[in-house]
């Protein structure tokens, strides 16, 4: 680049050219380099004071320097916040001695003589011209892919380092991070790669494409090249999941009921997911029918196994599915591979278990409830026994349900009725005896039991883990009531709550807080909803005479 500089006007504009080209970026902005690196030489020469601008004809080539003075006043120099330079400026008196026209900001160019360069002003230049090029080159090729991520790519492998796989695109260079390759995958220098962009950054070393093989975005890229019907959006996959080079597992439904999703992507004889499992090393591929009943969709997610019954706790974000003794296996997976996957994919927490486990867990609560009963009422067994069999579970429910419901069951009377229910108030004020005392002992201030909703027990909870007045309480936000899920290691895990022995609902916990900030002041009830959080304070009430 140095001889560049030096070079005639044709050579000048031939290494323009031919830098364009090679950096395909815009001759116009290698020219401008240039004129940068020769404006930096001059600066050297004349003066890092002067104000000298270089211009090279885009046409002939010409090479022309010009120092320039400015005309400027007291205003301007008070405006633009600099001091005054004999340099690069020219105060307006003067500037009108010489010329009648002159005027604040008119600028005067005076041409200075070609350069000679030396050995050292050339090996600047050289670096400006090719720092300007290298960061034009970078901000080309952010602009050309930062729009392209989402797509699949084609290009070479380049060389490998430490895991990582460098990749030439062509006009560019993307890398695959070592958790972004599928593993036990051995590309080599010269392989021929399609991987999937997912990420286009700008950085201090120039733009970062980073390539994926193992998102399960990939998978899905590569079916809708392989099924026309997926490209085309009349099949849609509505979620995949992976574990990359091992199996994989994606959810599809058809928008034209003559089309078979499921068929359709696996094509005459496997053709079409053959091609695809071909391309991520073998990996098996589930491909199930996606349904809008999570419950179905959950049964479908589990294939092969097949499972006798779901029961789904929404609330939590779980799901209890339960097989047959010769199902387990199959439907855990291999290292618990199939259960993963599946709750990767419809995003509930799965937890597998057998019949017989099932009927022991719900022959464990029936215990536990019979336990209680013949603890709290001092009932008998067979008692206990019945009130479980009737679907109580709380002292509470005993005590305050209708009289006549309870008179109702069989083997029971309006006197024995009475007499429990009046066992189970004695037994319920005596444990909130006990709490008070416990809340007292701990701490915990009165005007926590103004919040709305927030019973004895839960002030006792409460103070146990520190939170022991209204103002602490209001603080909170309802994830710390009733516990949240984070993922960790790609596992997706729940953090407790502080209630979370209450099974509080969302909307419960969240009604909660918004109250008790009310309550505090620190926020008002508009007027048009008083009546709503009248209503609100009620249901809390009810919810929490249910979970104390």
């Amino acid at each position: 680049m140095s001889t560049g500089i030096s070079a005639n006007r044709l050579e000048i504009l031939q290494i323009a050219d031919a830098v364009a080209r090679e950096k395909n970026i815009e001759k116009e902005i290698v020219i401008a380099s240039m004129e940068h690196a020769l404006q930096k030489a001059a600066r050297s020469r004349y003066g890092s004071e002067h104000d000298i601008r270089a211009k090279i004809d885009a046409k002939t080539g010409e090479m022309t320097l010009l120092r320039c003075t400015t005309v400027v006043d007291d205003a301007y120099l008070e405006n633009e916040a600099r001091p005054f330079s004999m340099a690069t400026d020219l105060m307006l008196e003067d500037a009108l001695k010489r010329d009648p026209e002159a005027f604040v900001g008119k600028v005067y160019d005076e041409v200075l003589p070609p350069l000679e360069f030396g050995r050292v002003a050339a090996q600047t230049a050289k670096q400006v011209i090719n720092h300007e090029v290298r960061e034009a080159e970078r901000e080309r090729q952010h602009e050309e892919f930062k729009d392209r991520v989402g797509e699949i790519i084609n290009g070479v492998v380049k060389r490998v380092e430490y895991g990582n796989i460098v990749v030439d695109l062509g006009r560019a260079e993307g890398v695959i991070r070592r958790n972004e390759a599928i593993p036990r995958e051995n590309l080599h220098q010269g392989d021929r790669v399609r991987s999937y962009i997912f990420d286009v950054r700008r950085e201090a070393k120039g733009p970062q494409i980073f390539l994926s093989r193992a998102k399960p975005e990939f998978m899905v890229r590569l079916f809708a090249q392989e099924v026309p019907e997926v490209y085309e959006g009349v099949i849609e996959i509505k979620a995949a999941a992976r574990d990359p080079g091992s199996r994989a597992k994606i959810a599809v439904m058809s928008h034209e009921s003559s089309i078979d999703p499921v068929g359709a992507c696996v094509g005459m004889r496997g053709a079409r997911v053959q091609a695809v499992v071909g391309e991520l090393q073998g990996e098996k591929i589930d491909i199930i029918p996606w349904s809008p009943d999570e419950a179905t969709f959950i049964v479908n997610a589990l294939q092969p196994a097949e499972v006798t019954k779901v029961v789904m706790d929404p609330d939590e974000g779980r799901v209890e599915v339960v097989v047959s003794e010769n199902q387990l296996s199959l439907a855990i997976g291999r290292r618990g591979q199939n259960v993963r996957l599946a709750s990767q994919l419809t995003g509930w927490q799965i937890d597998i278990m057998t019949e017989a486990e099932e009927s022991e867990r719900r022959q464990k609560e029936f215990a536990a409830r019979t336990q209680l009963f013949m603890n709290a009422l001092d009932a008998d067994e067979m008692m206990a026994q019945l009130l479980a069999t009737e679907g109580f579970e709380t002292i509470d429910e005993i005590a305050y349900v209708d009289l006549g419901e309870l008179a109702y069951i069989e083997g029971l009377n309006e006197e024995i009725a009475e007499e429990l229910q009046a066992r189970a108030v004695e037994h319920l004020e005596k444990i909130a005896a006990e709490q008070d005392a416990k809340r007292r002992e701990l701490g915990v201030q009165d005007d926590l039991l103004t919040a709305p909703g927030v019973t004895l027990a839960m002030a006792v909870a409460l103070g146990e883990q520190g939170v022991k007045s209204l103002e602490d309480f209001a603080g909170l936000t309802g994830e710390d009531l009733r516990g949240w899920f984070e993922t960790k290691n790609g596992e997706r895990v729940r953090e407790p709550g502080l209630l979370d022995a209450f099974n509080l609902t969302a909307e419960q916990a969240d009604a909660m807080i918004l109250q008790a900030r009310i309550t505090a002041g620190w926020i008002e009830a508009p007027a048009e909803e008083a009546s709503e959080a009248a209503d609100e304070e009620e249901a809390l009430e009810d919810a929490a005479t249910e979970v104390s």
